[in-house]
């Protein structure tokens, strides 16, 4: 009897560490920026593949690959048709992706078709012109844009766009039609603010995230963010476009998803390390250091989110006469 019981324990414990052994944990974690080097959705990869690897949530690092292409629609529609099931993977998303569903520039595929990750920061729209640039106020670049047609201004993403929405808001502020202005799409930040660094545009429209390494460079100038109140730290002499008399607001969410047939296993286990990772101090740390505000919205919570918003922005779009 003794000798049966002994070896039933044995067959459970072989039999659990099976079980173990069969739990998902990714063993090539990788991040998928769906735009070119440099920029938000370069950032949002490196957020999270720094702090995971930091924080001892995973025990390799997390490689970061580039997609770009129609200002995420490439990715978008790589991952849907041919990486759907990959459990490794995970790809770097925006309010700006929102933005692509609700003006459907990802072709036939709409916000169901993945699965909403997560959001583990936030980021705040801003307008940023040369050091040696010689406007040095929103009323300054808007005059400048009344008086000369040539004068250009760049942001990652076409017309409808966020970095286009946020200096059309602007402008209409200043009963100037924006599309009448002369604006540059690039694809992503990144190659935005190189174009702005080389003189081929004047004026960039992006997020402060991007823009804060150069601004500590003091290789431009930040002429408003789009925040509330005066963001704090390196931000905090930067007055907001309210104060300018330009009342907008725009805020930046960064996340991610991953393919729409990956497990529950598999989308659990980052949902769950997600939850874990912005408690640690490392993550703390990270996403300051790339000059990110905090925000987490994880799992269904976030897939709920995000829903509601491409329906927001659809309405956004309308108004702005992009969808009729």
């Amino acid at each position: 009897m003794k000798k049966l019981f002994l070896l039933y324990l044995l067959m459970m414990s072989l039999l659990l560490r099976g079980h173990l052994c069969l739990a998902f944990e990714p063993t090539q974690p990788e991040c998928l920026a769906p735009a070119k080097l440099g920029g938000g959705m370069d950032l949002t990869c490196r957020l999270v593949a720094n702090s995971l690897l930091a924080a001892n949530l995973i025990d390799i690092p997390m490689a970061t690959n580039y997609k770009p292409g129609g200002i995420g629609a490439v990715a978008y529609n790589y991952v849907v048709g041919v990486r759907n099931r990959d459990p490794q993977l995970i790809v770097a998303a925006s309010t700006g992706s929102v933005l692509n569903l609700a003006t459907k520039k990802f072709g036939s595929y709409g916000v169901e078709d993945v699965r909403w990750l997560g959001a583990l920061g936030t980021d705040y729209g801003s307008i940023a012109v040369k050091a040696d640039a010689p406007w040095n106020s929103l009323a300054d670049l808007i005059s400048a844009i009344q008086t000369d047609q040539k004068l250009a201004i760049g942001g990652g993403g076409s017309i409808g766009s966020q970095d286009w929405m946020k200096i059309a808001l602007l402008l209409q502020k200043a009963n100037i039609d924006p599309k009448n202005i002369r604006y540059v799409a690039f694809e992503g930040g990144g190659e935005a603010l190189e174009a702005l660094l080389s003189g081929h545009i004047q004026a960039f429209s992006g997020d402060v995230s991007e823009v804060h390494s150069l601004l500590e460079q003091q290789q431009i100038k930040v002429l408003a963010v789009f925040s509330s109140t005066r963001l704090p730290g390196k931000f905090a002499a930067i007055p907001t476009a309210t104060e300018q008399d330009f009342p907008i607001e725009w805020s930046t969410w960064r996340g991610y998803y991953m393919g729409p047939n990956v497990s529950d296993e598999a989308y659990n286990w980052w949902a769950n390390s997600l939850r874990r990772l912005v408690k640690t101090e490392e993550f703390v740390a990270e996403r300051e250091r790339l000059g990110l505000y905090p925000l987490s919205l994880i799992g269904q919570e976030f897939d709920q989110y995000v829903r509601a918003s491409v329906e927001e922005g659809r309405n956004f779009a309308r108004e702005v006469g992009l969808l009729d």
